[in-house]
Parts: C-alpha cells; sequence; structure tokens
C-alpha cells in the first residue's frame, strides 16, 4: 500500500478516502462550470434577439385604445431641443445652443440656465433677469426660438427603423412614410404610442388625426393571422 503521503499528493485528501473527497470537489467543480457557461449562453441569446428585433417585453400597453389626441403645439422645452436665443444689440451673446442631458443651456457671462419644462416665456425672463442682476446689461431683450426639436422614435414593423426629426404637423401616417412605410407582416391597423416622459404604451388606430408630438416613440407591432 503506497505510503500516506502519496495519497496526500495525488487524490487531495489523508488517505484513500481523501482521493473520493477530490474526485467529488472535482466533479462539483466541473459542475458548477458547466451551469455558468449556459447562463452565458442564455445571456448571450437574448441580447442577440434584442439587437435582431426579436424582442418584445417594451413595458406596459393600455389595453382599451385611448380617444385621439388633438393638435397640439409643444410648449415646454425639453432635453434634445436646439434654440436660438437672441439678445438684442449684443451679437456676441446672440447664438443658438442646445439643451444639454442635464436639462440647461450654457450662456455666456451668466453659464448655466435651466431650460427644461420651461415655456419659452418662462425662460426669456430668467435669462434676462440674470443678465440684468448681474449687471451684465441694463434692461436686456432677449427672444427665444427653436431650430429643432428632440426627434422622435420609430421601429417594430417598419422598412426603415430609426430616429427621425420631428416637424410641424407630424402624425402617425407620415411618421410611418418616413420610416419607409410598413412591412408585409406589420399591423394595419394599430400603433403603440409612448409620449416623451411616460412608461407606458398607449394603443392608436393608423390614422392622420393622431398627432406625433417631440420625442414620441411609435411602435408597429405585427399583425395576426
Amino acid at each position: 500500500m503506497p505510503p500516506l503521503g502519496i495519497w496526500t499528493l495525488f487524490l487531495g485528501g489523508d488517505g484513500p478516502q481523501g482521493g473520493r473527497v477530490g474526485r467529488s470537489t472535482t466533479r462539483a467543480t466541473g459542475l458548477r462550470a458547466m451551469i455558468s457557461r449556459f447562463i452565458t449562453l442564455g445571456s448571450i441569446l437574448a441580447i442577440g434577439l434584442m439587437l435582431a428585433g426579436c424582442y418584445r417585453d417594451f413595458g406596459p400597453v393600455v389595453a382599451e385604445p385611448q380617444p385621439l389626441p388633438g393638435p397640439v403645439t409643444p410648449t415646454s422645452i425639453q432635453v434634445g431641443d436646439r434654440l436660438t436665443i437672441t439678445v438684442y444689440g449684443e451679437p456676441n451673446l446672440t447664438g443658438v445652443y442646445d439643451v444639454t442631458p442635464g436639462g440647461f443651456i450654457n450662456l455666456p457671462l451668466i453659464g448655466n440656465v435651466r431650460a427644461v419644462d420651461r415655456t419659452y416665456l418662462q425662460l426669456q425672463r430668467e435669462i434676462e433677469d440674470r443678465y440684468s442682476r448681474g449687471k451684465f446689461l441694463q434692461e436686456p431683450k432677449v427672444t427665444i426660438a427653436v431650430v429643432e426639436y428632440r426627434p422622435i422614435y420609430v421601429f417594430g414593423e417598419v422598412v426603415k427603423p430609426g430616429s427621425y426629426p420631428y416637424r410641424a404637423g407630424l402624425n402617425v401616417l407620415t411618421a410611418l412614410t418616413t420610416a419607409g412605410g410598413l412591412t408585409y407582416r406589420s399591423s394595419r391597423e394599430k400603433i403603440y404610442l409612448q409620449r416623451s416622459g411616460e412608461q407606458v404604451w398607449n394603443e392608436y388606430p393608423q390614422l392622420s388625426s393622431v398627432t406625433i408630438m417631440p420625442g414620441d416613440l411609435i411602435r408597429v407591432p405585427e399583425r395576426f393571422y
């Protein structure tokens, strides 16, 4: 019978029993490695399905169709909007400014000014007040105009899913046309619409009377054969 040291060296334990313990430990380690590989493969498959457009869990959908939204003019400033700010008589302060992801615009002399969720008139008065209180200008006059709104996003069963510039008067039909039209397997009756800042999807018919707002997400589902 081999000495005790030989059993310990080759079988990983104290004698023959240690060998069985060593083999059990090896099998357990192999099982854990196999489970880890399955989990990794499952994660890769899930990511692949999302990238391939096969992912379907987009969040809650309101079951009943909502009343048709009437024409609405954007009244508050949101992240992604691009503004022209004119300070009369001050060409060095006048320019085009983007609303940052943090919700601010950065202006000469006065720095960051919060813009998101404010109306154009509110932002205009805030800028005038900041220039006046800082004694940079006497009785400043400011006007604000929108150069470009934040884009809309169209995806699902459309030919060219992606982001598209918002323009005044945009509706569901013109948005779908901009995205290249419907695929052969798309629903011809409904779309799901998620307004900017909301968490649920509302179902609407594919009608020109459904207006689109800046930042809207439009999802076209498959039809049921």
